[in-house]
């Protein structure tokens, strides 16, 4: 947790540990594949954007593919189990392959184990999009900006409630971030999707959500207000939320995520699923519903994307360092 500013708390915890990777089978001759239906492996329970998104996407690759792409929910351990299985029991024939974002780069740098090597023990795919995050609030309470969210926090230590699709997940490290700028006391509920969250901000449960826009439709029906979103620019969607550089703070999130499959993938069979997942990514009907979740096109190539895993790695690491951040 950060040094700087007063402790924050976090409720519930968060098993950890992973298996030893077992050994590479040979791949496929990519001439032949798919020659059975591919599993998409999404780490979060359906109805979220990131589900919605992927599952768009596995239906429209399915076409240029010839064979069924499944979506495989393994929701838990902040969106980490996918990775989990693709490490430890996947084998690398292109046959099963699931989402990678951040937490799954992040998490090697949080725990004394490292259960993977976020660059090198996965075959990177294709990037392809992020999310727009927000910090959103009841509509009919107390705090109507992100103002009043601060000063709500100061004159209240401890009693700030915000919810997250889990720990040491980008929102969460976010927040942790401007509470320490801050320097304000707010306690951490993990939820296990941001829809969830959303509706436990709805029904009183935690007094609000800072995560990705699945609250949208909630703030558009009346039941919530968003008071700050996280984008570069504000969104076409809720031109009345200021962002947070707007805010005084120097942030822009949206956690890009893209296709992986466990280490050792035929380069062949990349491409074929690299394509066929761009030429999905691109259709209209994806299109639209990145639309619908404000979710901000991404796309990286395979090399590309490689490199761009990479990067992260460095950053995720250093900011643990900076942080002091441990989950085990």
């Amino acid at each position: 947790m950060p040094p700087a500013g007063p402790a924050r708390r976090t409720l519930l915890a968060l098993g950890t540990g992973a298996l030893a990777a077992p050994a590479l089978a040979q791949g496929p001759n990519p001439g032949k594949f798919p020659d059975r239906p591919i599993r998409l492996i999404v780490p979060w329970p359906p109805g979220g954007s990131a589900d919605a998104q992927l599952r768009s996407l596995a239906e429209i690759s399915a076409r240029a593919l010839g064979q069924p792409v499944l979506v495989e929910n393994r929701p838990g351990a902040s969106g980490t189990l996918g990775a989990q299985f693709l490490t430890t029991q996947a084998r690398p024939d292109g046959h099963t392959v699931g989402q990678m974002h951040m937490s799954i780069v992040r998490r090697p740098f949080l725990v004394r184990t490292p259960p993977w090597d976020p660059v090198n023990d996965f075959s990177h795919i294709i990037g392809l999009c992020g999310w727009m995050f927000g910090i959103v609030v009841k509509a009919d309470g107390p705090i109507r900006s992100f103002q009043d969210y601060i000063a709500w926090a100061r004159a209240n230590p401890g009693r700030l409630t915000y919810a997250t699709s889990g720990i040491a997940t980008t929102n969460h490290l976010a927040m942790e971030e401007i509470a320490a700028r801050e320097k304000i006391d707010i306690v951490h509920v993990p939820y296990r999707a941001s829809n969830e969250a959303a509706v436990a901000v709805a029904s009183g449960e935690v007094m609000s959500v800072a995560d990705s826009s699945a609250w949208a439709p909630l703030v558009e029906g009346g039941q919530l207000r968003l008071i700050c979103a996280w984008t570069a620019e504000r969104s076409p969607r809720f031109p009345d939320a200021p962002t947070l550089r707007e805010l005084g703070h120097d942030m822009v999130i949206t956690s890009p995520y893209g296709i992986s499959g466990p280490k050792g993938m035929d380069p062949g069979v990349v491409r074929v699923l690299h394509d066929a997942f761009h030429a999905a990514l691109m259709d209209p009907a994806n299109a639209a519903v990145r639309a619908q979740f404000d979710m901000p096109l991404e796309y990286y190539p395979t090399a590309e994307y490689r490199q761009f895993i990479a990067r992260r790695a460095e950053y995720e690491q250093a900011m643990a360092r900076r942080l002091n951040l441990r989950i085990d």
